[in-house]
């Protein structure tokens, strides 16, 4: 493992102006409000642990505010009623200014969320493509069907809902930001997003741009606070006529259980441990090399990543050894430094997390590969840690729990059902994947393991169209990225008249 020693970090002039507010408020109504008894917190810089910007606290009352706003736009500001293709107007634009502002957007969400600068700028692009996608998907979906039934005329319509709540983890916040707010605001419905404490930024900066080219009052809000109050508040609150939650399963069953008691419709998507299925006929060095990318690409702080990597025994230690190697040769640095290919994770809690898992991991028994630990960065006081590969049986809880960090987890398999039995091996059901060039048995093990998504010779792919959605512990209540994702934010209603 490298670590890089030259600081080469220059601020745009744009992303300094914005973190030298005194006090970053959230958007309500298309004003900056802050929290009505003044409370406020501070977010930080993953790569130094130094402040980044000091954020208003919202409380219930203030999240309350933000709903009736949300609600008052969706009642009187035409948003709901206008024709589609004025709508998509507004949508475009600020699809285009999102673009327009890439480095600018991307430098912020690299500082917030720890993200390599090169890999934020592509975060901001996936949510430009999304909304795009969605806006333009809207355009061409058939909202009035006929239902041919004797004696009457009848027929169904689709329509937005209303206000619609989003609670976004701090791993990938404007694209899970972009993947949920984008079929809600191309159906016609309009916005409250919370995002995480750990990375309030990027949500502030959006709905900051959105009043900006004149969207109107309302129909972006954005509440900021902590997730036991203003994120429970909004869970809860009986305005929303729908909710989203992208986070933890522990998190999640709160939420949907706020949701119950309002009868509120909860979209929940949770956490991974997924399994990368490696047969006996890969190239074992350019799989190795892949699987190493994918668990160290935003320091392994992905729900959907292949955390158990299960080889066949015939190639098994060849592949432990070539998988040493790539992670071995992984360069962790500062985020905006140029080389840098992991920076670190997102704060010193989710760090202490991580190096937590790997002692119990192998107090369980679990045989150390690849240390990890922490990893010294010269010149920055941030949360890095190296990777870390562990091995053994399944049961271990490294290999059972989500870890969220640069750590995979290897075991050997038999044969192809063996290996189908280990994948499934699990509460999660996420995201899977296979690696062989026999595309007749990948495609027959991919169908067989139990999750939402399984992925052939690759891992963490999203196309646009695609639902991506997770099952079991992994979520429940619709995907996204895709056509079943609009009509998530459509109702549907009927009409009936008697023909005689």
């Amino acid at each position: 493992m490298q670590t890089l020693t030259t600081p080469t970090t220059t601020l745009l002039p744009e992303v300094s102006r914005f973190l030298d507010s005194a006090l970053l408020g959230g958007v309500v109504g298309g004003r900056d409000v802050t929290a009505a008894d003044g409370a406020s917190f501070d977010t930080l810089d993953p790569g130094t642990g130094e402040r980044l910007a000091t954020v208003t606290a919202m409380s219930a009352a203030d999240v309350d505010r933000a709903v009736v706003a949300a609600n008052e736009a969706f009642a009187r500001s035409g948003w709901a009623t206008m024709p589609v293709n004025e709508r998509a107007v507004w949508l475009h634009r600020l699809a285009d200014e999102v673009e327009k502002r890439k480095s600018i957007i991307g430098q912020i969400e690299a500082l917030d969320a720890g993200k390599v600068e090169q890999q934020a700028q592509g975060d901001v692009q996936v949510f430009v493509d999304t909304m795009r996608y969605f806006n333009n998907l809207s355009q061409n979906v058939q909202r009035r069907s006929a239902v041919p039934v004797s004696g009457y005329e009848a027929w169904t319509t689709r329509q937005p809902w209303g206000a619609c709540g989003f609670i976004v983890p701090w791993n990938f916040p404007l694209v899970l930001i972009g993947w949920n707010i984008s079929p809600a605001l191309a159906a016609g419905n309009t916005v409250v997003i919370k995002p995480a404490e750990d990375t309030p930024l990027s949500a502030i900066y959006l709905a900051q741009l959105a009043r900006e080219i004149g969207f109107p009052d309302g129909v972006i809000n954005v509440v900021t606070g902590y997730g036991e109050t203003a994120g429970a508040a909004l869970a809860g609150h009986p305005g929303l006529r729908r909710m989203s939650f992208t986070g933890s399963p522990e998190v999640g069953r709160l939420v949907a259980e706020a949701c119950g008691r309002n009868l509120v419709p909860c979209k929940l998507e949770l956490g991974g441990k997924g399994a990368a299925v490696v047969f006996d006929d890969v190239d074992i060095e350019d799989t190795a090399n892949k699987l190493a990318r994918a668990i160290t690409f935003h320091s392994g702080q992905v729900c959907c990543d292949a955390t158990r990597w299960l080889v066949q025994e015939s190639i098994y230690e060849r592949f432990v050894d070539a998988s040493v190697a790539a992670l071995q040769r992984t360069k962790v640095g500062y985020q905006l430094d140029a080389g840098t290919q992991m920076g670190p994770v997102v704060s010193a809690k989710q760090r202490e997390r991580v190096l937590g898992y790997l002692e119990r991991g192998r107090q369980e028994g679990a045989h150390t590969v690849l240390e990890g630990g922490v990893a010294s960065v010269p010149g920055r006081g941030g949360f890095y840690l190296k990777p870390a590969l562990l091995a053994g049986a399944l049961g271990n809880v490294a290999a059972r729990d989500e870890i969220f960090g640069p750590v995979a987890y290897l075991a050997p398999f038999k044969d192809e059902s063996q290996a189908v039995e280990l994948a499934n091996c699990t509460d999660y059901g996420l995201a899977n994947s296979v690696w062989s060039r026999d595309l007749t048995r990948a495609s027959r093990v991919a169908e067989a393991m139990v999750a939402g998504n399984s992925w052939i010779n690759a891992h963490n792919l999203f196309p646009l169209g695609v639902p991506y959605a997770g099952v079991n512990k992994s979520g429940m209540g619709g995907g996204v990225n895709s056509v079943e994702t609009l009509f998530d934010y459509w109702r549907s209603q009927s009409m009936v008249r008697p023909l005689s």
